[in-house]
């Protein structure tokens, strides 16, 4: 794509491939299962940029109240998350760039669904919450990147919020599309457990 050509032109030192410093146990499983089907030419930069791609359509399916495409899809962009990150560890293809780009396709994708999800079933404040500390993420990596010249990789507390996160809107809308509100209390708890650990994770200086 001629956008991202220009980007790598312009800041080759962004995507140099870096190796890692630790494989986990899960990074080891997908590679098992999942990754060793991938072909070489598939990069974990691709892979996260395929959740940009799918994050439009599953707001257009819920936006329409198709709950039963749209979490199926929601979920399917929410595990490129977990793929595009252990890609990158297990073929030593880490780059500043995808430190940058990952949480930041992240957020785009758990923001529309706070959009949707949360300010329709759990109320404003929560959804407020939810996105203000999505947008201090983001403006924060960004500083970073500009005035000091520094990429941050996300730290252990930004994982976990983003689970919680994808956990508690798949709940809602399995919830919703089964008619099932005794749901609805989990997944509350969830974004708000996901607020406290965004909170922590900001303390930590990550994304």
């Amino acid at each position: 794509m001629p956008f991202f050509k220009t980007i790598k032109q312009k800041n080759a030192d962004l995507f140099v491939y870096q190796p890692a410093d630790e494989v986990h146990l899960h990074d080891r499983l997908l590679d098992k299962f999942i990754i060793r089907f991938l072909p070489d030419s598939v990069t974990p930069n691709q892979i996260t940029l395929l959740r940009v791609i799918l994050t439009p359509f599953v707001f257009f399916l819920v936006l329409n109240f198709h709950y039963k495409t749209g979490v199926v899809l929601f979920l399917l962009a929410a595990f490129t998350d977990a793929i595009d990150g252990s890609l990158a560890r297990t073929r030593n293809q880490i780059t500043k760039f995808g430190m940058l780009f990952d949480p930041l396709a992240d957020k785009l994708l758990i923001g529309s669904m706070v959009f949707l999800v949360v300010f329709r079933h759990f109320g404003v404040w929560l959804g407020i919450s939810i996105l203000s500390l999505e947008i201090i993420f983001i403006v924060s990596a960004l500083w970073a990147r500009l005035r000091f010249k520094t990429v941050r990789m996300a730290n252990i507390w930004g994982k976990i919020k983003m689970q919680a996160q994808v956990f508690a809107t798949g709940i809602t809308m399995i919830a919703i599309l089964n008619n099932q509100p005794s749901l609805l209390p989990i997944a509350y708890w969830l974004f708000g457990l996901s607020v406290g650990l965004a909170i922590i994770s900001l303390f930590k200086h990550g994304v």
